[in-house]
């Protein structure tokens, strides 16, 4: 079984990322777009939701080493600085503690936790249930996930909102997670029947024959993944007309980015339907407000509706460990998931500013999870 394990870690570096960070094959970003973001202002709606935190009080003293293996790579070290700000913080309580970073890519997180070669794995988006599955097959229970922080807006390569866009002169404002998933898909697991055209999604006139034209991510992407998990249920049959997107390497070494690509073909088709985050939307395309439920509420993406998980496709970011049933934390990863989740390690969030905090209440649950 270990050296199984083992192959798995292998496999897994060597993939790199995988389809999680396809942008991986372009020139880096500027190092300070890389390491350092942009602290919130001091009165800003993040800053409020912090304040609502506990500040963090050592239940007992630690030391020691604790290998934390996640997301970023040697060139694109997404998750660097704020694993370095939390060690500076942690340290401040414990300063016996050292925070040793592999950056390895997603998807050798969890491989560290079954090997034994790492602590804590903190990953660029959910756990994939292939993730779960491999540790279940290596070590017989699941592994914990403790969500640390909340995916942003729009900021890229960290974990920003999965967004549906129409046409400016669609007059469609609003859609269910069972319509979306009746268009993208084809297996319908969330309703009776396959979405097809503008006229069954209750639009008349000159769109009720028009047929839906669904624009998207490469279904291998990890934004794919994401939306065959919450979106689709787990379907992996899409709609056959989907027209999928990657990453464009251009000549002079820029990226043409997928997201990009996707709204600016649904800027030239009325009769489409794109899923691509607000960051590359332009005049020709608007966003809609996405409800669970018929009777809604309708939800648009700001950041207070994803902190407070009142849009239905908040993204979230989580350290997963290896706890054993019936057994406790190791003290040092239990003291250091702890002050991620109190009002200093949610500051440190605050002064990276890319990713967004917890809610107060959401982050107790989490909490309740290591006991």
């Amino acid at each position: 079984m270990k050296v199984c394990a083992v192959r798995l870690l292998i496999a897994a570096l060597a993939l790199g990322p995988g389809p999680v960070a396809r942008a991986a094959d372009a020139p880096p970003p500027p190092a300070a777009d890389i390491m350092r973001g942009r602290p919130v202002a001091p009165d800003s709606y993040e800053a409020q939701v912090v304040a609502a935190f506990p500040v963090y009080i050592p239940q007992q003293p630690v030391s020691g080493v604790i290998r934390i293996w996640g997301h970023g790579n040697s060139r694109l070290p997404w998750m660097r600085n704020l694993v370095s700000l939390w060690e500076e913080g942690f340290r401040k309580f414990h300063p016996g503690i050292t925070v040793r970073y592999e950056m390895h890519g997603t998807s050798s997180g969890i491989p560290s936790l079954f090997t034994g070669i790492g602590d804590i794995a903190i990953l660029g988006e959910e756990i994939l249930p292939e993730a779960a599955a491999a540790f279940e097959r290596a070590k017989h229970y699941p592994p914990l996930g403790i969500e640390i922080c909340t995916g942003s807006v729009d900021v890229r390569n960290f974990d920003y909102a999965q967004m549906f866009f129409v046409h400016k002169d669609n007059p469609l404002a609003q859609l269910t997670l069972a319509q979306l998933d009746a268009v993208f898909g084809s297996e319908h697991r969330r309703g009776p029947r396959n979405l097809r055209t503008w006229g069954e999604l209750g639009l008349g006139g000159e769109w009720a024959d028009k047929p839906i034209a669904p624009y998207g991510w490469a279904i291998t992407d990890s934004f794919g993944a994401y939306l065959q998990t919450a979106l689709l249920e787990g379907s992996h049959r899409w709609n056959n007309d989907l027209r999928e997107f990657i990453h464009i390497n251009r000549p002079d070494g820029t990226i043409y980015d997928h997201g990009q690509q996707i709204l600016d073909n649904l800027a030239k088709d009325r009769y489409g339907i794109a899923v691509s985050n607000i960051r590359y939307a332009g005049p020709d395309v608007k966003p809609l407000a996405l409800a669970v439920a018929p009777e809604g509420p309708f939800v648009a993406v700001t950041k207070q509706a994803l902190v407070e998980r009142r849009y239905p496709l908040t993204r979230t970011i989580p350290a997963v460990v290896d706890r054993p049933p019936g057994r406790p934390l190791e003290p040092r990863v239990r003291e250091f998931l702890r002050f991620l989740l109190s009002r200093e390690g949610q500051e440190v969030i605050n002064q990276d500013g890319r990713y967004l905090p917890l809610a107060a209440d959401f982050a107790a649950v989490q909490l309740r999870k290591l006991d």
